[in-house]
């Protein structure tokens, strides 16, 4: 046994130094799994919170845009209104002009009827 007892606790050291080593492996596997895992949810709280700025933004870009299309919207039922109180205006005007030259016109005329020259009379010269 003499020979044999060295052997033996050559061979119990080297065991020791593997589980040791096993150990220190396996905890050093653990604690990168655990890195892993810290890692991934960093990058699930960065994506969550990179879509939730890139919806912020695109509702902000909505809401100009709703905006811009109600300020348009308005403007131009504004300018159409106006074109309508122009118009409306422009024919109330023609209208007066017309009703006041009627009987100037209607005198007119009656006038030149009166005065055309007769079938087989003599021809007279217009004033």
């Amino acid at each position: 046994m003499l020979f044999f007892k060295p052997l033996l606790a050559v061979m119990a050291e080297r065991d020791a130094r593997t589980a040791g080593a096993q150990k220190a492996a396996e905890t050093a596997q653990a604690a990168a799994a655990e890195k892993v895992k810290q890692y991934q949810a960093a990058l699930k709280q960065a994506r969550g919170q990179l879509y939730a700025e890139q919806e912020a933004a695109r509702k902000k870009l909505l809401e100009e845009r709703a905006a811009q299309l109600k300020e348009a919207r308005a403007k131009a039922s504004a300018e159409v209104s106006a074109a309508k109180e122009r118009i409306a205006a422009e024919l109330a005007a023609a209208r007066r002009e017309v009703e006041a030259t009627v009987s100037q016109l209607s005198a007119e005329i009656a006038r030149r009827i009166l005065q055309a020259p007769r079938p087989g009379a003599p021809a007279r010269e217009a004033r």
